[in-house]
C-alpha cells in the first residue's frame, strides 16, 4: 500500500507547489507545463512495458528496484538548481512510477489466491490510490507552509527507502515460467504510441493551433495500429491482446476509460468553478474538492461487501448509475446553493465510482493467470492513464465552445474575461465578469450531463454484457490454471 499512496500524494501536492518553485527556479510557462505533465507522460508510456516487465523479471524484484529509483530520484527533484534539471528528474521519476502501479497490483493477485481476500486487498489498494490524491494538497499546503517547495518531493524518500529495504524480506517473489526476453522493437511502438497520443490530447486543450497535436495524434494511432499487428503475430508478446475476447475483461477496460473520461472532465471544470466563480483559493478549492478523491475511496471499501450480495458487473453497473445521478446534480448547481450541490454532486458521482476500479480491477488481474498479472494490470493502468488525457481534452474542449458561444466572442475562457475586467471601468468590469461566471456556469451543466450519459451508457452495457464461451480463455496459453 505504501507506494500506491506515496504516488498519489506526490503528483497532486506537485499542483500546489509549482507556482512557488517556478518562481524560485524562473520556470517558463512552457517548462512548467513539463515539470507538471513530464511524469504523466512518462508513466502512460512505460506502465506497459514495465508491467510485462515484472512478470518475466519478477514482481517484486522491479517493485523493490522501482521503489529505490524513486527515493534516489525524489531527492535529486528536491534540490534541483534550474528547470531543465527538475524536468529530467521528473521524467525519470516518471519511468520508476511506472514500475510501481503493475507490480503492486501483480503482488496483490499472487498473495491472495481466495477470490473474496483479492477483492478487499485490491479495494485497499485502491482506496490507497485515491484517498492519497485528495490529501496531497492537504499535505503540500502543510509542508509549504513551514518548508521550502523541495520539501513536497523529499516526503515520498523515507517511505520508498522503506519498501526498497523491507521488501526483499516482506515480500514473495513471483515471475512467469515464460522468461523470454523483451522485444525491443514491440517496447518502441508501445512508447511511441502512447506518448504521441497523450501528448496530442493534452495540446489540444492548450494550443490555439490544431496541426501539430492531430498530426501527434494521428502519428500515435497508426503506430498504434502497428504495435497491435505485431502483438498478434509474436509467441509471447509484449501485451496478451487475446485477452479481449473475454467479454467483461473487455466491458471493464472500456468502463475504465469511459469513467476516466467523465471524472476527468468533471474535476477539471468543478476545480474551475470553485475557484474561478465561486472564488475559492487554490488551497480551499483543493480542500472543497477532496469529496471526490473520499468519494472513491469510500466506495472502493464498500465494494467487496457489495460483491457478495450481488454479481460484481451488477455491482459495477449500480455503482455507475448512482454516478450518472451525482453528474446530473451538477446540472442544478446555481446561485447561493451552489456550493452544497457541488460537493454532493462530485460526492455521489465519485462512490459510484468506487465498484468499478475495486472490483473491476479485480475482474482484469483475475482474469488471467497469475505470472501475467503484471502484463494485465498494465492495461488497466494504460486504461485510467487513457480516460484521464481524453477526460481533459474532449470535455475541456466542449466545455470551451460551449463558453464561447455564450459569450458571443466577447473572451475565449473566464480567465481572460477575468484579466480583460480588471481594465475597464467598474461597472462595465463586473457585468463581464457576471456574464463570464454564468457562461461557466452553463458549461458545468453541459459536462454534467454529458458525464450522466456516459455513466448511464456503462451501466447497461456491464448489466447486459454476457461471458464469453468456454473455448476463448482455452486460446490463452496457461489460462486454465487461472479458472476458479
Amino acid at each position: 500500500m505504501l507506494p500506491t499512496l506515496i504516488v498519489a500524494m506526490d503528483v497532486t501536492a506537485l499542483l500546489l507547489a509549482l507556482p512557488q518553485l517556478s518562481a524560485d527556479l524562473g520556470a517558463t510557462g512552457v517548462q512548467q507545463l513539463w515539470i507538471s505533465d513530464g511524469y504523466g507522460f512518462l508513466v502512460a508510456g512505460f506502465v506497459i512495458t514495465m508491467g510485462t516487465l515484472a512478470d518475466r523479471i519478477g514482481h517484486r524484484r522491479l517493485l523493490v528496484t522501482g521503489a529505490a529509483a524513486f527515493a534516489a530520484l525524489s531527492a535529486v527533484a528536491a534540490f534541483a538548481t534550474d528547470p531543465l534539471m527538475l524536468i529530467v528528474a521528473r521524467a525519470l521519476l516518471g519511468v520508476a512510477g511506472a514500475t510501481l502501479a503493475p507490480s503492486t497490483l501483480a503482488l496483490l493477485t499472487n498473495m491472495f489466491r481466495d477470490e473474496r481476500q483479492r477483492g478487499k486487498a485490491i479495494a485497499i489498494w485502491a482506496t490507497c490510490q485515491f484517498t492519497g490524491g485528495a490529501l496531497g494538497p492537504v499535505l503540500a499546503g502543510l509542508l509549504l507552509q513551514h518548508f521550502w517547495w523541495g520539501s513536497v518531493f523529499l516526503a515520498a524518500v523515507p517511505a520508498m527507502a522503506l519498501l526498497a529495504l523491507a521488501g526483499p524480506f516482506l515480500l514473495p517473489e513471483f515471475r512467469g515460467d515464460r522468461t523470454g526476453r523483451l522485444d525491443p522493437a514491440s517496447v518502441g511502438l508501445s512508447l511511441a504510441a502512447v506518448l504521441l497520443m497523450v501528448y496530442g490530447i493534452k495540446q489540444l486543450t492548450v494550443e490555439s493551433a490544431r496541426a501539430v497535436p492531430t498530426a501527434a495524434l494521428v502519428a500515435g494511432a497508426v503506430i498504434g495500429m502497428l504495435f497491435v499487428r505485431r502483438q498478434l503475430r509474436l509467441e509471447t508478446p509484449l501485451l496478451d491482446l487475446r485477452l479481449f475476447r473475454s467479454r467483461p475483461f473487455t466491458a471493464v477496460i472500456v468502463a475504465l476509460v469511459c469513467a476516466g473520461i467523465a471524472m476527468a472532465g468533471t474535476g477539471l471544470l468543478v476545480t474551475q468553478y470553485l475557484q474561478s466563480v465561486l472564488g475559492f483559493s487554490p488551497v480551499a478549492s483543493a480542500v472543497l474538492f477532496a469529496p471526490m478523491g473520499l468519494g472513491v475511496a469510500v466506495g472502493t471499501m464498500a465494494a467487496p461487501a457489495l460483491a457478495r450480495r450481488t454479481k460484481q458487473t451488477t455491482a459495477i453497473a449500480g455503482g455507475m448509475a448512482a454516478s450518472a445521478l451525482g453528474s446530473l446534480l451538477l446540472v442544478g448547481v446555481d446561485g447561493a446553493g451552489a456550493l452544497p450541490l457541488v460537493m454532493t454532486g462530485i460526492a455521489v458521482l465519485a462512490l459510484g465510482t468506487g465498484p468499478l476500479f475495486a472490483l473491476g480491477t479485480g475482474l482484469v488481474v483475475g482474469s488471467v493467470p497469475p505470472e501475467r498479472a503484471g502484463s494485465a494490470a498494465s492495461m488497466s493502468e494504460t486504461g485510467n492513464y487513457f480516460g484521464g488525457s481524453l477526460g481533459f481534452a474532449l470535455l475541456g474542449v466542449v466545455a470551451a465552445v460551449v463558453y464561447r458561444s455564450r459569450m458571443d466572442g466577447r473572451s475565449d475562457s473566464l480567465a481572460d474575461a477575468v484579466a480583460a475586467g480588471r481594465h475597464l471601468p467598474a461597472d462595465q468590469g463586473a457585468e463581464l465578469l457576471h456574464t463570464a461566471r454564468e457562461a461557466f456556469t452553463t458549461s458545468l451543466h453541459v459536462t454534467g450531463i454529458i458525464s450522466a450519459v456516459i455513466f448511464t451508457g456503462l451501466a447497461v452495457l456491464l448489466l447486459t454484457v454476457r461471458p464469453a464461451t468456454a473455448t476463448a480463455p482455452a486460446a490463452l496459453p496457461g489460462h486454465e490454471t487461472a479458472r476458479s
